[in-house]
Formats: C-alpha cells, structure tokens, sequence
C-alpha cells in the first residue's frame, strides 16, 4: 500500500497482491476504520471513491496494481480497536470448531452480527480480529444473518480466501442448516423461487420475483412434533435470507422469525417460554482447498435452541 487515507486531502491507494480480489467495499471498510458504513456507502455510490480514475460500484473486485482514490473522510476521535469482553471472549474461545494454518471455522452465536455496522459497533469478524492481534488478513468468507447460529468460516490468509469463495462459486461447499417451522407437509420440499433484495425504507427485505436471481432451497424433515416441524435445509445457491423467504414463500415460516414469520409461530415460541430465531447454520462439508482432504465441521445447537426443542419434544410426549 502506498499510503495512509486521511482525513484533510486524497489519497491514492495502490491495491498489492495481499488485496488481488477483494470487494471495494470491504477494502474500505478496513482501510476507512471509524468510519460508518452508510457513509462509505454514499461515498461510493456519489462516485468520489475512484478505481483507475473511474467510478465503481460496492462489488467491484480489486486487482493487484488498482489505484484507488479515496476522498477526505473524517474518522471517529479515536481509532482505539473495538473492546472485547471477557464473556463474549471466552464464548469465542469455547465456539471455535475447526482450525489450520488456513482457516478457522466457529459456532457463531445467536445475537452476534458477522461485522459491524447498522448500528452495530462489534461483530464477529472486528472481535476475532482484536482477539488475535497477530493475524492481520483475517476474513469472513461468508456471512450468517445476526440471529442465525451456526458453522461459520473465517480465512486466515487473503488468498485462502479467494480459493474457498470460488470452491462455493463452484458449488464445492455443502451447507445444511437446522429450522424449526410450522405449516411444513410431506418429507420434502424443493423451493425453485428468485429472490430479489429490496429497501423498505431504511430495512433491507427479501421477496420472490420474477426480477430476483435464481435460488434453490432443498428442505428434508427431521422430526414433527404436532404442528411444528425440525427440518434440515440445504443451500442450492447463497442468497440473503433465502431459507427465511423461501420457508415463508411454501408456507412453513420460521419460529421466530421477526421479518419473515408469522403471528402462530411467535404464539408458540411465547408458549414454551424462549425467543430466537430458530436457524442454525448445522454443517459444513468441502474439499481443502490446499490439502485436498475432506472437511466436516458440525455445529452443536446452543441453549435456547436445545430447550425449545425439548419443550416440543416434551409436549409430544
């Protein structure tokens, strides 16, 4: 990197290998640290964020010997790293599931975000990296929803991550998820239905429409306790909320669920005494990309999810 951005002039940021592939905005957002994301967002859509002299969008992928210009912003006073509690800490120690000199993948925590931002000043991804200070290319390789729990993987090193992202382009990573829902009939169910993300406001929702982009969800039942289902989805393509629209979208919305679910379902979450989300990312399943051996990393449930599943399993009974 040639300089610092600072908050009185332009710079000019020359992209090193280290950076080959990443999205624009995910370089700012490091490289823009205090600097909320609204704004980085409207920096970049008012076209004063340039790469080689030219407007780009949020996604753009940089290469290595981009040049990218980046207007006077203003950071937050300080620029002291986000403070990690002891609890949230030893929760992230205990929820580390799988790690090499590559890769680490953990049972993210209901309630935590994946990043910071929206209002969120600390997620998964800003706590890990204060809590290994010594990593500096850690990354997300791909996201879960806030109130989602569940296998998570972070990469170690910029390249590794490029490789895993183009493992799932391809297809390479089986993700399953467990969900609780109600209104689910038969043993299975393929949901073939595009979703297309849309602002309602300042809320980011999810709808099918023709306009969307293809998306693919195979539901299998686990278990039926009356007129509630414990059901395993498999991800056919990685779209946001696709399990949440899709589930509503057949007409067995999760429990829990505050955006896409339903009256009933709050009702019988109310009845056994717990409230979350209930969808939990279960398993990752792939080929190393470097090692070539197979990878399986499952996700024991957490509390809630166990207590409300012994609730039904009681009342089964």
């Amino acid at each position: 990197m040639s300089e610092t951005p600072a908050a009185d002039r332009v710079t000019f940021i020359t992209i090193d290998e280290g950076r080959d592939g990443q999205r624009l905005d995910n370089f700012l957002f490091v490289h823009l640290k205090g600097v909320p994301r609204s704004r980085i967002y409207r920096i970049i859509r008012a076209g004063e964020v340039r790469v080689n002299k030219k407007r780009a969008k949020q996604t753009t992928r940089l290469a290595t010997g981009d040049v990218v210009r980046i207007p006077p912003v203003r950071t937050s006073e300080s620029a002291a790293p986000p403070v990690v509690s002891d609890g949230l800490a030893e929760r992230l120690s205990r929820a580390l599931l799988y790690e090499d000199e590559r890769l680490m993948i953990f049972n993210k925590p209901a309630g935590l975000a994946v990043h910071g931002g929206s209002g969120v000043s600390l997620g998964l991804i800003e706590a890990l990296r204060v809590l290994y200070p010594k990593e500096t290319q850690l990354e997300l390789v791909h996201r879960l929803d806030r109130d989602t729990s569940g296998c998570i993987m972070v990469a170690r090193h910029r390249g590794f991550l490029r490789k895993l992202q183009r493992l799932m382009q391809q297809g390479g990573v089986e993700k399953r998820y467990w969900l609780l829902c109600q209104g689910f009939k038969g043993g299975e169910r393929r949901m073939e239905a595009p979703l297309l993300k849309l602002m309602q406001g300042n809320e980011r929702v999810v709808r099918v429409s023709r306009e969307g982009k293809p998306s693919i969800t195979d539901f299998t039942l686990l278990e039926r306790f009356g007129d509630t289902a414990l059901v395993e989805a498999t991800l056919g393509t990685g779209r946001t909320h696709q399990i949440r629209v899709h589930a509503q979208f057949g007409g067995f919305p999760l429990l829990g669920d505050d955006k896409y679910g339903s009256e009933r379902g709050d009702r019988k979450l109310a009845e056994l005494g717990r409230r979350r989300l209930c969808l939990h990312a279960r398993s990752l399943a792939f080929r190393h990309p470097e090692s070539g051996e197979r990878v399986r990393v499952e996700a024991p449930l957490d509390e809630d999810f166990e207590a409300i599943l012994g609730a039904l399993k009681a009342d089964k009974r």
